[in-house]
């Protein structure tokens, strides 16, 4: 474990994204709130706020840290039949707060796959990555708009023929 005694403590804050991409179908019945398992959002929304808190638990040589807040959003795409979540997370500490944000989003999201997979076992859940921090040493970082990267080639899984 890194030795964070030293430094100051000072306010972090993070934000992680994911996506989970399902049938539009699914999504409709997520957004009507008529999953057999209860209130999708909701039940997503406490198990991400939940993980943030035990990411210290969940992931080795993580730093326990006093989280001051940890807010889910939910925003549907119906255009792209898909769920954008958004973990917020918040500290006064030695470290960071990136690890509590991406804990929270990747629980949120697999807590959604979970509630839904008795309809649509296809999903994916994708594009799971630090968007922005700030605070400590290092300073702050925003992810740059996916137009503004370079474009590198993809490959094409192939399917083997019988």
């Amino acid at each position: 474990m890194v030795d964070v005694g030293d430094k100051s403590v000072t306010t972090r804050q993070a934000v992680a994204r994911a996506v989970v991409h399902m049938q539009p179908a699914t999504l409709e019945v997520l957004l009507s709130g008529t999953a057999k398992k209860g209130d999708v959002l909701a039940v997503a929304r406490i198990a991400g706020i939940q993980a943030s808190k035990r990411t210290p638990e969940l992931i080795p040589l993580c730093h326990a840290i006093a989280l001051s807040a940890c807010e889910i959003s939910f925003q549907p795409d119906r255009s792209a039949s898909a769920l954008h979540i958004e973990a917020r997370t918040r500290a006064s500490d030695r470290t960071g707060v990136e690890m509590e944000a991406l804990t929270a989003v990747s629980v949120a999201a697999l807590t959604v796959y979970d509630m839904l997979k008795a309809i649509d076992r296809a999903m994916t859940i994708d594009q799971i990555a630090l968007h922005e921090k700030s605070g400590g040493t290092s300073g702050d970082f925003r992810r740059a708009p996916p137009e503004s990267l370079p474009r590198t080639p993809r490959t094409r899984a192939r399917r083997s023929r019988p």
